[in-house]
């Protein structure tokens, strides 16, 4: 079953993410083309409450990163949220996908069993490794993903299904 959590957090996230750096690239090349600056393609938000698009996708990298340091039971990198261009989040984007090429699919064999614990302000959530899998990690990172899409697209960028998919030959 390790070869699972290896394929959805490490397979999975970097295509995701790879696919999230094109997105942003077709932001900056959206906002040259119109001639305004990329960074307020990144200050949207869908409703006053929600975090702005670079915020989400801040927030994807940390679900990445975050899901496959707790299920192999390593610290987690420690990044601050500074980042408000293109450029930088495209380096934030890079970052984490080294940080998951880092794992090897023998390190989650123990996965689905490891007891996991998650602190959030709303308080702390123990999970087994498999439902912090199933009902943490994949619905988390795929939601802040999508926001960013959602963000994006909303905003004019010429982006589609296809781009949010990526590749899909194996």
């Amino acid at each position: 079953m390790s070869n699972v959590y290896f394929a959805q957090v490490i397979t999975g996230f970097s295509h995701a993410l790879r696919n999230l750096s094109s997105l942003l690239d077709k932001a900056q090349t959206h906002a040259d083309a119109a001639k305004f600056p990329a960074e307020n393609l990144l200050t949207a938000r869908l409703y006053p409450d929600m975090f702005t698009c670079a915020r989400q996708i801040q927030l994807t990298t940390d679900f990445a990163k975050g899901s496959a340091a707790r299920l192999v039971g390593v610290d987690i990198p420690k990044w601050e949220d500074t980042e408000t261009t293109p450029a930088e989040l495209q380096a934030r984007i890079r970052k984490a996908l080294d940080f998951l090429a880092s794992f090897n699919a023998e390190q989650f064999a123990a996965a689905e069993t490891r007891a996991i614990e998650v602190k959030t302000p709303a308080g702390a959530f123990n999970f087994s490794g498999e439902t912090f899998l199933l009902r943490w990690a994949v619905p988390n990172f795929y939601f802040h993903y999508t926001t960013a899409y959602n963000l994006l697209r909303q905003n004019g960028v010429a982006i589609g299904k296809f781009d949010f998919l990526g590749a899909l030959e194996t």
